[in-house]
């Protein structure tokens, strides 16, 4: 019982810290990316003994130190208490949403076989859409304790869009769920290991041999459902293009205009910690997870018949090693977004999931239902 403990322990220890590690790191890749695409050189200044890391030291150290020494400012109209514990709810839900999400399949350590996951729920999706969900109310609630008209049309514009594209986000899921049949992110990683062709009826050998050599990856079994999730779960992140609620031109800073010193490096760090919480959600659910093409637990199967037998430590590392890859190339996509993409109006972001999202979400469930039913059905 004690082993078990620590070992749940120490996994949830190395993916906090990861995911708090990599949040630092996006930072100072937007800020060199931006400089990139705008043509400068970009954070360069702070150094310790000379050395400058190509603006690493500007962003990991110096930056946290300038924001944890800032003085703490409350409006003195505003609601004390609230103003604290909304930052508190920001971040809070942004991190353990990865204690379903699985970042390997199994390690086994003589007769102990350890999952590697923090938390096996059989409702994991549902348990990311609740804790997710709850982000809206650090948005509001410190929205409305910063009593400024800035902040409060910030949070009033925030909650609207999230509440509209969590439908279109939830809905876009519901392919998913339906063709791998459960609501274990671990088991649709694991459901994603089998090849295309493990999937269709008999009948269908010219399908088979086309495509039937592919992974049975979300990407391929539901490319409209991956287009609206990504599309929606960039809009629960509130950066551009959806970034109304804190549009510069417009509202200043939005809800975060009355915050500064650690508390706004609290904001600042949950909104990167949803960018990694997004980029590993579409990793789990549409591109295979920590599976490897090809890759079992005793080594590599090729679909022409060969074999690469490897011992159990190299195939857990190239899992863990593939899942990182992959929330690192989504972390770096959605920043490439950022910095290239104008913004929506409002009205557009609006019309975007309400007119379009939500209806080819319902449409692709629709679809996806009928191919299942009709595969079903076919002796």
């Amino acid at each position: 019982m004690i082993v078990d403990i620590g070992i749940v322990a120490i996994k949830a220890f190395l993916v906090l810290f990861m995911v708090l590690n990599l949040a630092g790191v996006l930072g100072w890749v937007e800020r060199k990316g931006s400089a990139l695409i705008q043509d400068r050189i970009g954070a360069n200044r702070a150094s310790i003994f000379g050395f400058a890391g190509m603006g690493l030291i500007n962003t990991l150290v110096a930056d946290p130190l300038k924001f944890l020494t800032k003085e703490d400012f409350i409006p003195p109209a505003g609601d004390r208490f609230l103003h604290t514990l909304a930052p508190c709810l920001a971040l809070f839900p942004a991190l353990i949403t990865f204690a379903v999400i699985p970042f390997g399949d199994v390690l086994q350590i003589g007769e102990r076989v350890i999952n590697l996951q923090v938390a096996n729920l059989n409702v994991g999706i549902l348990y990311i859409f609740a804790m997710t969900s709850l982000g809206v109310y650090g948005l509001v609630i410190g929205a409305w304790a910063s009593n400024n008209k800035f902040s409060l049309l910030g949070g009033v514009r925030g909650s609207a869009q999230m509440i509209s594209y969590e439908v279109a986000l939830g809905l876009s899921v519901i392919g998913i769920l339906m063709v791998y049949g459960t609501l274990d992110l671990q088991e649709i990683a694991r459901g994603q290991g089998t090849l295309i062709r493990e999937l269709l009826p008999e009948s269908w050998a010219v399908l088979k041999v086309a495509v039937g050599w592919l992974p049975a990856w979300g990407i391929f079994l539901q490319p409209l459902a991956f287009l609206l999730f990504f599309t929606a779960a960039i809009a629960e992140t509130r950066r551009i293009p959806f970034d109304l609620p804190e549009a510069e031109s417009e509202l200043v800073a939005g809800s975060h205009v009355e915050y500064s010193g650690g508390k706004f490096l609290m904001f600042f760090a949950a909104e990167f910690a949803e960018i990694v919480t997004v980029a590993a959600l579409v990793t789990t659910l549409f591109f295979g997870g920590w599976q490897v093409p090809y890759l079992m637990r005793d080594g590599f199967h090729f679909p022409w018949g060969g074999t690469l037998l490897l011992p159990h430590l190299a195939v857990v590392l190239l899992q863990v090693g593939a899942f990182i890859f992959k929330v690192i190339f989504f972390c770096w996509l959605q920043i490439l977004l950022r910095w290239t993409v104008p913004r929506f109006r409002y009205d557009q972001v609006m019309r975007l999931g309400w007119k379009m999202l939500l209806p080819a979400a319902l449409v692709n469930v629709m679809i996806t239902a009928f191919v299942i039913l009709y595969i079903d059905s076919i002796p």
